[in-house]
């Protein structure tokens, strides 16, 4: 398996889960990238996903830029995560400026904060 994979059981997409997240996640900003985040047993290995707001970004090239950093970030960084965080997590990237995110590493510093 490749080190920087990004699987699709790595990936947060049922509906429960999304519901407990949000019911029982906690919060937590650096910058301008927001983590919610909860432990579940029935997780296995980490879920994530992302979201960039349609109401900030109008037009999806932007929205799907903001993705593509976000989830770019998760992959160099999923083992200081899994530290941070536990490998029984949900959790959601958000992009929580208004602004597009200028380059890699301005979503990277934001990220490593939250670490």
């Amino acid at each position: 398996m490749k080190k920087y994979a990004y699987p699709r059981s790595e990936k947060l997409k049922q509906d429960k889960d999304f519901a407990l997240l949000f019911k029982k996640g906690k919060w937590r900003t650096a910058g301008a990238v927001r983590l919610v985040f909860t432990s579940s047993d029935e997780v296995q290995k980490p879920k994530v996903g992302v979201s960039a707001s349609k109401k900030l970004f109008k037009r999806s090239i932007d929205r799907n830029r903001a993705k593509r950093l976000l989830r770019a970030v998760y992959r160099h960084h999923k083992e200081a995560f899994a530290q941070k965080f536990g490998s029984q997590t949900l959790a959601m990237l958000f992009w929580i400026s208004p602004e597009l995110p200028p380059n890699y590493q301005t979503v990277e510093a934001d990220f490593l904060k939250l670490l």
